[in-house]
């Protein structure tokens, strides 16, 4: 057999999967797929095809992608600016899909495909071929790094190995690639040579940065009527009502110590009876926005009414269907707000859910006795409420079972000469509990949740 010699400069082609794994069957039919590239993309642009619809005006044809060195990348130059400014020209470019200037290796005389390399994100895939050895045993001696030969082809030998093997990858990081490097070693056993050793470096090379395009469009406009349903999205409705339950219709300004009632309700008044109205957490903020600051929470911990424990107004109340859920809360202003005169502006915002008739830990209505310094449950058993004083389980429940909903405003007046005087109002519930520790948890021994 003719001997081919092995002065042989390799241009490695680079291309990238998303496949993982190394465990295939035919070695032959995984290198055809990647001389095919169905896996990844090549490291050179490929164009993308013109519309097949005809059109006065045709699209650009653009790059699918280009690789960009970071010294030709500059950000700063996009950094918005007061007045109007030329378009640099490396943007022209850019936009033009004109590659930019990329010094590339120069290939051998000789680009035979003696020794054949594939690189993926993953893998690393060498095919050598068997006629370049003398002997029938050279598999025994060829590796990639200390890994040996995967499977001997008719015509080739195939290492194929994940880059998270112990083969002996080396991993180089530069601003423009991230490179693997590793050597494919042919070290033949014996007292004498018959054929010579070699070592070929091998280096795969994964580029950082990339311009990605887009296939130009021309859109049409086409007229109709949009219909948008006005009714809200949320199920649940929460309203303040006066102390005889009516409605409160037009702007409300309580005073400081005020109790002030709410109803929260489902808003499809058909709904089963079989299910109950639960308030999982509520509190307030000077703002409609649901998550602006400050705010003050009122229920929390899965139906537990916090802020009874700092005042007796702060209570869950019954009405007449479980489908509603109405409480009361002593009226507060936030401290920051003080040196005003003007009255403050509040508006709750509560997550209300519907779950079954009989309370659980994860739904429930606990108001807190000062009286007994106690939870009590305002239908069900009080047992459901001994998690208030940690942390209660939440529940799994459908999405279209939990919304957020927001009241309309209303105001609470303000007065800087009973500042201190109402300044117990404005304390936490997470302060007061560390003031008083419970120990009377027998009730917790009999709960039945049933």
């Amino acid at each position: 057999m003719k001997m081919v010699p092995l002065n042989v400069k390799l241009v490695l082609v680079v291309f990238c999967s998303a496949c993982s794994g190394v465990l295939v069957k035919d070695f032959e039919s995984e290198w055809e797929r990647g001389e095919s590239n169905d896996e990844g993309f090549s490291s050179k642009p490929w164009f993308l095809g013109r519309s097949a619809e005809p059109s006065a005006e045709k699209a650009m044809e653009l790059p699918e992608f280009l690789t960009i060195p970071v010294s030709s990348d500059h950000k700063e130059d996009l950094k918005p600016e007061i007045g109007v400014r030329q378009i640099p020209r490396w943007l022209q470019k850019v936009l033009l899909g004109i590659p930019p200037t990329i010094p590339q290796a120069a290939a051998g005389a000789d680009e035979s495909d003696v020794i054949g390399v594939h690189c993926y994100l993953d893998r690393l895939h060498v095919r050598v071929r068997k006629e370049i050895f003398r002997s029938e045993d050279a598999h025994k001696y060829l590796t990639l790094g200390s890994c040996p030969v995967n499977q001997g082809h008719e015509e080739y030998y195939y290492l194929l190995y994940s880059l998270k093997s112990d083969c002996g990858f080396k991993i180089e990081s530069s601003p423009d690639y991230l490179s693997i490097r590793i050597s494919l070693l042919y070290k033949p056993a014996g007292p004498v040579l018959r054929e010579m050793p070699f070592n070929i470096r091998l280096q795969c090379k994964y580029p950082r940065l990339f311009y990605s395009y887009k296939v130009g469009f021309h859109p049409k406009v086409q007229g109709g009527t949009v219909y948008k349903k006005l009714q809200a999205n949320s199920s649940f409705t929460i309203c303040p009502q006066d102390a005889s339950g009516a409605l409160i219709t037009s702007s409300k300004i309580y005073n400081l110590g005020d109790v002030m009632h709410f109803e929260a309700s489902v808003r499809d008044k058909t709904e089963s009876r079989e299910k109950r109205t639960y308030i999982n957490k509520c509190f307030v903020t000077t703002s409609p926005d649901p998550y602006s600051h400050p705010r003050y929470t009122l229920i929390d911990n899965q139906g537990c009414m916090v802020d009874g424990k700092v005042v007796t107004q702060s209570k869950f109340l019954s009405g007449d269907s479980k489908m509603i859920q109405k409480f009361s809360v002593g009226a507060f202003i936030f401290r920051q707000g003080v040196p005003s005169t003007s009255p403050q502006q509040f508006f709750m915002h509560c997550e209300v859910s519907a779950g079954p008739l009989t309370p659980t830990p994860s739904a429930k209505a606990c108001s807190y006795d000062q009286a007994s310094q106690q939870w009590k449950e305002l239908y069900g058993n009080d047992c459901v409420c001994a998690c208030c004083e940690s942390a209660c389980p939440s529940a799994d429940r459908p999405e279209e079972s939990e919304n957020i909903v927001s009241t309309r405003s209303w105001k609470v007046a303000s007065s800087t000469d009973g500042y201190e005087e109402d300044e117990h109002l404005l304390k936490s519930a997470d302060s007061e509990a560390e003031m008083k520790k419970h120990t009377d948890f027998s009730s917790m021994l009999n709960c039945d949740y049933a």
